[in-house]
């Protein structure tokens, strides 16, 4: 069994990730586990501009501080109107960081005045794997959809109730399994697979 770190603490994505591998039969060697379980690794600071810098600063960190391979993605929403914003400060729109609920309410009172024809937006991701040795991989995904105007859905987590497909329910309306069939994430992490299980495996 290889273990893998996901470089995040925060736990959808953690759920999502050992979704996503357990589907992948050729990945069936790999345990996931949270860089929470290491307390002496430090989080990371985003200081990238774009979705790779962060997604390679972070799993480069955590593989270093661990030994051990790491995967990380930074993903984001980004809405046309907005200029492509929160973009990158999609966690921390608000000011705090992952504080989903204020989040959204702050993105709805920016866009209340627009038109519901040009709320178009994207959930952008983008996933790195890092090896001790110093080599990584990066890839991405993205999934097109637009802004309601109000939440719907108790599944997924970030701006997920207020991000409606073309079908008319959200992605918080998704099962895991639809969500993860579809997902900028999952589109990423399928990338991914081949490197994943040529590396590890």
């Amino acid at each position: 069994m290889t273990t893998l770190v996901l470089a995040t603490r925060n736990t959808g994505k953690l759920r999502e990730m050992q979704q996503l591998v357990a589907q992948e039969s050729r990945l069936s060697d790999i345990q996931i586990v949270s860089v929470s379980e290491f307390p002496d690794v430090d989080d990371v600071v985003e200081t990238g501009v774009t979705f790779e810098e962060n997604a390679l600063l972070k799993a480069r960190a955590v593989s270093s501080g661990t030994g051990l391979p790491a995967v990380a993605d930074d993903s984001g929403l980004a809405v046309d109107v907005l200029g492509g914003c929160p973009g990158v400060f999609s966690a921390r729109w608000s000011g705090r960081h992952g504080a989903d609920q204020a989040n959204i309410d702050l993105l709805l009172a920016q866009t209340a005045d627009v038109a519901a024809e040009r709320l178009s937006a994207r959930f952008i991701c983008c996933v790195a794997l890092a090896m001790p040795d110093g080599s990584t991989r990066v890839h991405s995904g993205e999934l097109a959809g637009t802004l309601t105007r109000r939440a719907r859905g108790d599944n997924g987590f970030g701006y997920d109730p207020i991000f409606q497909l073309p079908g008319g329910r959200t992605l918080a309306q998704l099962t895991n399994d639809e969500k993860n069939a579809i997902s900028h994430r999952g589109q990423a992490l399928r990338a991914l697979g081949p490197d994943l299980a040529g590396v590890l495996t």
